[in-house]
């Protein structure tokens, strides 16, 4: 049987979930290890956002009349696996770190605002007003951190690092 929009817009859907989801848990971790004050701060706020935007693709499954749920997403998985081998590889505290984080965490803002693109034009294209809107907030936070984040490695972290060799 071949697949619907329906259904794959339901399975990028769940995907997306499960990534935030993940990306709840690492904010923490990442804080933690992080030493600028600023991509501390960063992370932190980006936790907050993350926990609204769960909120709001739950109202998306609730809007498509389906219970909200989670699949597991190997290249979120993957992603965060990078950042979690890096404060291994490199367990000081510093900027190399910290940039070699804030890149990760770039990583993970990239995927999410792909997906995010994606379930919104699908949305638009069947006519679905109500997820358009709550992607869109989704979305227009995740650019917003993308483009903290690269203000930061740009005017701190980065030169920073570079200092380092």
């Amino acid at each position: 049987m071949p697949m619907t929009m329906d259904k794959l817009f339901l399975d990028t859907l769940k995907d997306v979930y499960y990534a935030e989801r993940q990306v709840l848990k690492a904010l923490t971790k990442q804080a933690r290890a992080a030493q600028h004050p600023e991509l501390k701060q960063a992370f932190t706020l980006h936790k907050e956002q993350t926990q609204g935007q769960v909120e709001r693709l739950q109202q998306v499954f609730e809007a498509l009349g389906k219970r909200a749920q989670g699949v597991t997403c190997e290249a979120m998985n993957g992603i965060l696996e990078e950042a979690s081998e890096l404060i291994e590889e490199e367990p000081e505290p510093g900027p190399v770190r910290d940039a070699g984080l804030l890149a990760a965490a770039q990583c993970v803002e990239h995927y999410e605002i792909a997906r995010y693109g994606t379930l919104i034009a699908w949305a638009q294209a069947a006519g679905k007003a109500e997820i358009v809107e709550l992607l869109d907030q989704n979305l227009a936070e995740e650019k917003q951190t993308d483009e903290l984040l690269t203000r930061l490695a740009e005017s701190i972290l980065n030169p920073e690092a570079a200092k380092r060799g």
